[in-house]
Parts: structure tokens; C-alpha cells; sequence
């Protein structure tokens, strides 16, 4: 192992969340980690596919983003996952963990 360069090795208890919910048209799978990691923001992770994101309240509100990461082909679709993520996610701005 001498040619890899340790970044963080971090232990932590965090916070999970699991929530499924339906749409007009689909359904959503979610577990939510909230770490003290990642600048703060909370890693999102869809259950049925397995794509993973970490998302703060600008994130949020940028629909193509949220298409291209949960490949969701829709806007309404998009756009109803973020009004999802608005209500769930904590709003307070995120950190930045080299302070």
C-alpha cells in the first residue's frame, strides 16, 4: 500500500434517513445520509439505481441537474423531485470542511 497517499480516514456516527414515496408517474427510493463530511451537504442516494449525489439547496433548484444525476428524463418529473428535496433536505447553507 506505500503508493497510495491516505487523504481522510474519518469515523463518524451519522444520521441515515430511508424514504419512499410516489409521484403522479413514479416512484422514489431514497436513503439520506447526513454526515459532518462533504462540506456538510447530505449524500443522497436512490435505492432502485444506486446513482448518488450530494446535494445542498443550489442543487437543488437546478432541475437539468437533477436529471442528469437520477437520469430522470422528464422535467415535471425533475421538477417534482426537487419540490421533494426542498421540503426533506435541510435548508441551512452548507460548510466547507477546511476551515
Amino acid at each position: 500500500m506505500d503508493i497510495f497517499e491516505k487523504l481522510y480516514d474519518e469515523h463518524e456516527q451519522a444520521k441515515v434517513r430511508f424514504i419512499g414515496f410516489v409521484t403522479d408517474h413514479t416512484r422514489y427510493d431514497f436513503g439520506i445520509v447526513y454526515t459532518d463530511m462533504f462540506f456538510g451537504k447530505p449524500l443522497v442516494v436512490c435505492m432502485q439505481t444506486g446513482r448518488s449525489t450530494l446535494l445542498d439547496p443550489r442543487d437543488i433548484e437546478d432541475i437539468e441537474f437533477l436529471q442528469s444525476i437520477f437520469r430522470i428524463k422528464d422535467k415535471k418529473q425533475a421538477a417534482d423531485l426537487a419540490e421533494f428535496f426542498i421540503e426533506t433536505l435541510p435548508s441551512i447553507p452548507f460548510h466547507t470542511q477546511y476551515e
